[in-house]
């Protein structure tokens, strides 16, 4: 399973993940979450709760990556968890995405002064 709350920050939306990244359900569920981002300027997933991603979810991140970036959206993770950072690391996927930290983000929330949170499932 997978739960996903969307923090709007002006343009920016951080998705704060809970669960697990696999093939199934948590897989749809996150790519219809982001998709339907697309006013965004940019989308950050926070992977503070995420406790595992199979071959399927690095596939559908890789997935999301490109169709945001194909559509001038910056894409970025955060908060990535040692288990998630051990298999990014292991298949090299490492170096294709960028990852954001939470000074970044809160340097964006103070510009923009207003912060909206809503859960999408």
């Amino acid at each position: 399973m997978l739960n996903v709350v969307i923090e709007n920050v002006g343009e920016l939306r951080v998705l704060h993940l809970r669960g697990r990244i696999v093939s199934g359900v948590p897989i749809e569920t996150l790519r219809k979450v982001v998709f339907a981002q697309e006013s965004a300027s940019a989308v950050i997933l926070d992977l503070a709760w995420v406790d595992l991603i199979d071959a399927g979810g690095l596939g559908a991140l890789l997935e999301i990556r490109m169709r945001a970036q194909s559509r001038g959206i910056e894409f970025k993770l955060m908060n990535v968890t040692r288990r998630v950072k051990d298999v990014l690391e292991i298949t090299r996927l490492d170096s294709v995405f960028e990852f954001a930290s939470r000074e970044e983000i809160q340097a964006i929330e103070g510009r923009d002064q207003e912060s909206e949170m809503m859960v999408a499932n």
